[in-house]
């Protein structure tokens, strides 16, 4: 399909790559915009030749924040009654790794979009905040609960109440980012990481996938309870038995991904 304001590439490598191209806006997040992110996202995560997604905005800016133009004047019930930019991108149904490839200002909703994948690949220009403070809101797309698992109560607060900024050393410092990469690698970086992805089996990615992001909202107990279900689960697989045959005839397994 062709797009009015992202850029499709893959699959590559087993690789799927989304780029906001709202350039002149610096990828300001508006309704359109993650409407076609939703559907080129989805329609990668049920290719079965991709095994592992990027999002990614350009040099400058992975995404300046919310368009304010598009929310100026409305109010209450209209947000209430609009479907939220985060829920536009329906990141929770995404079964396959997604990383965020980071450049330049990821603010506000930018900020959050990041977070929401999987992992996050950061140039060294990165600069991560969330400034909703300044227009009187407050994060709406899961910046306040995000952020605070990421880098902890103290600084998540310094971030939020007072517009402070991480620049992208002390992200990777604090736990936000997993690499940081000079300007003109970390696409390559970014691509190496979900190359690497793509290459494992998909049943096991999704289900890794499924119990990490579980650890967020359960007791430990709970947790190592639901992770055992998972691990039950694979050994359930096609891929299981191919994946353990390969180990013991030391070759290269041949994923069926099923």
């Amino acid at each position: 399909m062709s797009y009015e304001h992202i850029l499709v590439d893959g699959p590559a490598e087993g690789v799927g790559r989304v780029q906001f191209n709202r350039p002149k806006a610096l990828n300001a997040l508006n309704s359109p915009m993650m409407d076609e992110v939703n559907d080129a996202m989805l329609a990668f995560d049920r290719d079965p030749t991709i095994g592992a997604l990027i999002l990614t905005g350009n040099d400058k800016a992975f995404a300046a924040g919310a368009d304010i133009k598009e929310m100026d004047g409305m109010t209450a019930i209209d947000m209430l009654t609009t479907v939220s930019l985060i829920e536009r991108f329906e990141i929770e149904k995404l079964s396959k790794p997604l990383i965020a490839a980071v450049s330049g200002y990821a603010l506000g909703g930018g900020c959050e979009i990041a977070m929401a994948c999987d992992m996050i690949v950061a140039s060294e220009t990165a600069v991560f905040g969330q400034p909703e403070i300044n227009l009187g809101i407050i994060p709406g797309a899961g910046g306040t609960q995000r952020l605070t698992r990421a880098v902890g109560k103290a600084l998540a607060m310094e971030i939020m109440l007072t517009d402070r900024k991480l620049g992208a050393r002390e992200a990777l410092q604090r736990g936000l980012v997993n690499r940081l990469a000079p300007l003109d690698e970390y696409m390559d970086v970014a691509i190496d990481i979900a190359r690497k992805a793509a290459r494992r089996s998909q049943v096991a990615s999704r289900l890794t996938k499924d119990a990490v992001n579980k650890a967020y909202e359960m007791t430990l107990e709970e947790g190592l309870a639901y992770e055992r279900r998972n691990f039950l689960i694979a050994f359930g697989s096609e891929d299981k038995g191919e994946g353990m045959r390969a180990f013991i005839e030391k070759r290269r397994a041949e994923w069926v991904n099923r």
